[in-house]
Parts: C-alpha cells; sequence; structure tokens
C-alpha cells in the first residue's frame, strides 16, 4: 500500500511540475491558476535554480526536480 500510495503522490508532483512549466508559457504571472501552482512548485524548483542558474534564457531546474522526484520515488520504494 505504501508504494503505491510514493508512485501516487511522485506521478501529481511530476504532473504539477509539467503543468505549470507549460502554463508558464501562456499565463502571466498575475494570474490565479498560475500563481497557485508557483506557490506549490517553486519551494521545491529554489534549490535547484541555486545549484543551476538559467543558462542561455533557460531554466532547467525543472527536468532537475523531475529526475530527483523520482530517484526519491525509487529509494523509498526500496526502503519500505
Amino acid at each position: 500500500m505504501f508504494d503505491v500510495t510514493v508512485r501516487v503522490f511522485a506521478d501529481v508532483l511530476v504532473a504539477v511540475v509539467i503543468i505549470k512549466v507549460i502554463l508558464s508559457y501562456f499565463l502571466p504571472p498575475s494570474h490565479k491558476i498560475r500563481y497557485i501552482l508557483d506557490q506549490m512548485v517553486d519551494p521545491l524548483l529554489a534549490p535547484m535554480r541555486k545549484l543551476l542558474p538559467a543558462s542561455m534564457g533557460l531554466d532547467f531546474s525543472p527536468i532537475i526536480l523531475i529526475i530527483v522526484i523520482q530517484i526519491v520515488q525509487v529509494l523509498l520504494i526500496r526502503l519500505f
């Protein structure tokens, strides 16, 4: 049961990150939906942005965050 919970949580979190990235191209930062997504995802992206600054205007921190989420998911499932 724990592994299913971890997988669902990780999948939802990855989906939220992807939706945030896509909507950032179409919605202004002041839009309510984008504001809510930013409040959820930006605290997780902040450490990634400190380690990996934007390169040529591209922000790779969402990709790193998704990789970290997947690694944590695998570790949690294998440990428990």
